[in-house]
């Protein structure tokens, strides 16, 4: 009897914690489609994540009043120059589409130049946090990253300074 409540007591733990652990992943997820973001770039013409099939893709969400945020950016422009041009066997090339939390569009274009962040996928909807892409994306802190694969899944979350380089690295292809 003792081994039955024991055994019975053990299956009903293992029960919780199986349902637990799905209560922990943060959508979108690795291994999830990265839900497409459309907003307007520097220019003011709509720029979709999407427009960007094909490439790994590096989303970025960072602001111009973000001090970790303009350190990772010189991380992500050295990783952008060495890998822009690569074949990948996730993807042909590597693109960042860099999402602001800024609310300010001249400040953002001068944290843009001051950064030299040379890609061409910058854009903003001027709203800081109340923006739809922080609760689309389900991040509470920036930086905040994801990068996709070409056809627009998520390989991984928040890979910061060396460790985006290396994972690029990771899947050039032979």
């Amino acid at each position: 009897m003792k081994t039955l409540n024991v055994f019975g007591i053990t299956l009903l733990l293992v029960i919780i914690t199986a349902f637990k652990s799905n209560f922990n992943v943060i959508h979108p997820a690795i291994g999830e489609k990265a839900p497409d973001i459309e907003l307007r770039n520097s220019e003011g013409k709509l720029t979709k994540l999407s427009s960007l099939k094909g490439k790994v893709v590096l989303i970025d969400f960072w602001a111009s009043w973000c001090n970790p945020c303009r350190i990772e950016n010189q991380h992500i422009r050295k990783t952008y120059a060495q890998f822009k041009d690569a074949t990948f066997k996730i993807g042909n090339g590597f693109e960042v589409y860099s999402v602001s939390l800024d609310s300010d569009s001249s400040i953002w274009q001068k944290a843009i130049k001051n950064d030299r962040m040379n890609w061409s996928a910058h854009v903003s909807d001027f709203k800081k946090w109340d923006s739809p892409v922080v609760e689309l994306y389900n991040f509470r802190f920036l930086p905040h990253n994801l990068l996709i694969d070409s056809a627009g899944t998520i390989m991984a979350k928040n890979i910061m300074g060396h460790d985006l380089e290396k994972t690029l690295a990771a899947y050039l292809a032979d």
